[in-house]
């Protein structure tokens, strides 16, 4: 099977080369492909004539969509539709990530897979940022082309890819980590740590979503739209907490008192969704994002 995965680079990119990795994938990132061009897009396919895209390329600065809106449409919504039709034209099977933002988060028991994005919203319809906004339009552009498509869904993604600041990656984990742990001569960043307590959602490894998207593209499963994430149901409180009390840094009782917040307490650009819970009803359950935080902390050393 010939495997073209694009955002290579990135948090999620680089674990899913890992996990195609005896299959030789061409590991494509914005140096090698600008997948915005949808003429560059088509003759690369033509010429690679692919057997499977997975796209992990996407521009995920929530805050920075807010004020980057051309560059979060052309990534995000446009480029999603350039590379389904141009994966269609060559027969190839065509896997899009997307996310719990599309869903306006109104909904406190959750969203399945076939449930419409808007159509329990308090506002009238649609995503609560243009982070959302910009991914739900990439989700249209894709079931409007048409083909074989694996369309995935998941939520508050973490991994040990992508950027990196002082050797570590850029994610919930590292921030948290970074103002618990102890500064030179014993000062330390913020002995008390508040953390949002009204958000929901799931945790998801990015190793274990590469995973699974390659049980699902093997196994041959139906094509259609999936909801991929660890489980259970937390806040970003509830995550902050396990954090601490896993790291071994904490562990000796130094680590910072972690306070429960609103989110109005920390006003930000985008606005983000109180329920963004993805229901699996089609797939085996993840395991817990509390063993997935395990072994990313493992992997971490």
């Amino acid at each position: 099977m010939k495997v073209v995965i694009l955002g290579a680079k990135g948090m999620l990119g680089r674990d899913l080369g890992k996990v195609f990795y005896d299959l030789s994938p061409y590991l494509l990132d914005k140096d090698e492909l600008d997948v915005t061009n949808e003429k560059g897009t088509s003759a690369l396919f033509r010429n690679l004539k692919p057997d499977l895209v997975i796209n992990a390329a996407a521009y995920t600065d929530v805050d920075g969509c807010e004020t980057n809106k051309d560059l979060a449409m052309k990534v995000n919504a446009d480029a999603p539709g350039y590379l389904a039709r141009a994966s269609r034209d060559v027969g190839a099977v065509f896997v899009h990530y997307s996310t719990d933002y599309v869903f306006d988060g109104g909904k406190s028991e959750g969203y399945k897979e076939d449930e419409e994005p808007g159509k329990f919203t308090r506002r009238g319809g649609g995503p609560l940022n243009f982070y959302g906004e910009s991914k739900l339009a990439g989700e249209n552009a894709v079931r409007e082309v048409g083909g074989n498509y694996y369309l995935i869904r998941a939520s508050w993604l973490f991994g040990l890819g992508g950027p990196q600041v002082d050797g570590r990656p850029i994610n919930f984990i590292e921030t948290i980590l970074r103002l618990a742990q102890d500064l030179p001569a014993g000062r330390q960043e913020r002995r008390e740590l508040k953390v949002v307590n009204d958000q929901h959602g799931k945790p998801t490894f990015s190793l274990d979503l590469a995973r699974k998207t390659r049980e699902l593209v093997e196994g041959k499963e139906d094509f259609g739209i999936y909801h991929i994430t660890n489980e259970p149901v937390s806040t970003w409180y509830d995550f902050a907490c396990e954090i601490v009390k896993r790291d071994l840094t904490c562990k000796s009782g130094q680590g910072p008192n972690v306070i429960p917040c609103a989110s109005d307490e920390f006003p930000r650009p985008a606005k983000r969704p109180r329920y963004s819970i993805l229901l699996n009803t089609k797939r085996p359950l993840l395991r817990s994002w509390q063993e997935a935080l395990a072994e990313y902390l493992s992997l971490r050393k």
